[in-house]
């Protein structure tokens, strides 16, 4: 798989965790999934901005 195809389907589970945990926010797993999801995302952008200054 090339990297824009990785970094899709990264993308796509950090949102799917988002959305099933949004689903399940009264339960402590659907607030833990929110979490992940999230963090998964924010690592995404760290990432690709320390990618493109050349960190």
């Amino acid at each position: 798989m090339d990297e824009f195809t990785t970094l899709l389907v990264q993308v796509m589970a950090s949102l799917g965790l988002l959305t099933f945990g949004f689903s399940l926010r009264e339960r402590d797993i659907g607030v833990l999934m929110i979490w992940v999801g999230m963090l998964c995302l924010l690592g995404i952008v760290l990432y690709k901005i320390l990618v493109r200054i050349g960190a």
